[in-house]
This record gives structure tokens, C-alpha cells and sequence, in this order.
């Protein structure tokens, strides 16, 4: 199959969007109707941002075929972080009250008072703050939507990556 680069664009411009938009519902979650993002949450943020962050880096690179690839691939690994994230935090939610790993002190005590690497296992593990379900829109939970939004996000970058960019002849790209 083969794209246009203005197809190319538009999808990568629909990526942006898509982040801004649920990094935006995000905040609003956190900072309107005070719900606390969870270790995981935080985590899948950050792969949300390396997501737009790549897709705006391929807006600047639009005619470079090899950056494009690169670009996509970015993106399928972010997504695959986010997917895992996700669906750790969906695995969490769905065990039984007496498996659900005790809640920690919280983020901000861990940024400040240990190390990286442990840190870096809580947002990756995630807390007994990540199994609480505080909001649902159509039965699912942010991890749920998550999981779904980084499949579509992943879907995408397969498609960017195995298409191939139409060759525009001198008469097609407006040219003499």
C-alpha cells in the first residue's frame, strides 16, 4: 500500500491531536476533579508524550523516507510501553481484594527520598493506588481506554511504517 506524504501528514498531525487531547483530559482529571494519577498512570503519560514527541519530530521530517521509519518506529515502541503499562494496570484492577498490593507513600515521596531505580520499579509495578478504579465512562476505566488508545496509537505506526511514500513526478508535485 502506498501513501501520500499529505496522508502522511494528516495521520501524524491525528496523532498529535489525539495526545493533546488525552494528556489535556488528563490534566483536567487531576487538576478539576482531583483524581490522583497512580504510578502507572504517570508512567503511561510519559509514553503518551514520547508518542506526540516522535510524531511532531516526523511532521519535521516528512520527506525523509528513512526518518519516517524511524519515526514510526518510535512510535510502535512507545505505544508497546504504554500497552504493557496499561495492561498492568488493567491486570491490577481486575485481582481480588486480598491480592491487591498494599498502597505506597506515594510518588513524590519516592522522587524525593529514593533512588532512581526504585522509582523507576514503582512506575513500572505500580501500587495498590493503581488497582482503584475512580472513574468509568461506558463501563471502562482510564486503564482501559488507555489500553485501547495505545492500540489505535500502535495500529498507526505499523501503518506509517509498512506503507510506502508515493513518488511524486515532476508534473504531480507542481514543478516545471
Amino acid at each position: 500500500m502506498q501513501i501520500s506524504t499529505q496522508q502522511r501528514k494528516w495521520s501524524l498531525i491525528a496523532l498529535v491531536a489525539l495526545i493533546s487531547g488525552l494528556l489535556g483530559y488528563g490534566y483536567y482529571l487531576q487538576y478539576v476533579e482531583y483524581l490522583d494519577p497512580c504510578p502507572l498512570c504517570m508512567t503511561q503519560r510519559f509514553f503518551y508524550y514520547l508518542v506526540g514527541g516522535f510524531a511532531v519530530l516526523g511532521l519535521f521530517a516528512l520527506r525523509g523516507r528513512v526518518w519516517q521509519k524511524i519515526v514510526a518506529v518510535l512510535i510502535a515502541l512507545s505505544a508497546i510501553g504504554g500497552l504493557v503499562t496499561a495492561g498492568r494496570q488493567i491486570w491490577m484492577q481486575h485481582l481480588p481484594p486480598d491480592k491487591v498490593p498494599e498502597c505506597g507513600t506515594g510518588l513524590q515521596y519516592w522522587l524525593e527520598n529514593k533512588p532512581f531505580v526504585e522509582t523507576l520499579q514503582l512506575l513500572f509495578k505500580g501500587d495498590g493506588n493503581c488497582a482503584e478504579i475512580q472513574w468509568k465512562f461506558l463501563g471502562l476505566s482510564i486503564a482501559d481506554w488507555s489500553f485501547f488508545w495505545f492500540s489505535i496509537i500502535f495500529l498507526t505506526a505499523l501503518w506509517l511504517l509498512f506503507c510506502k511514500l508515493k513518488q511524486v513526478g515532476v508534473a504531480e508535485s507542481g514543478r516545471a
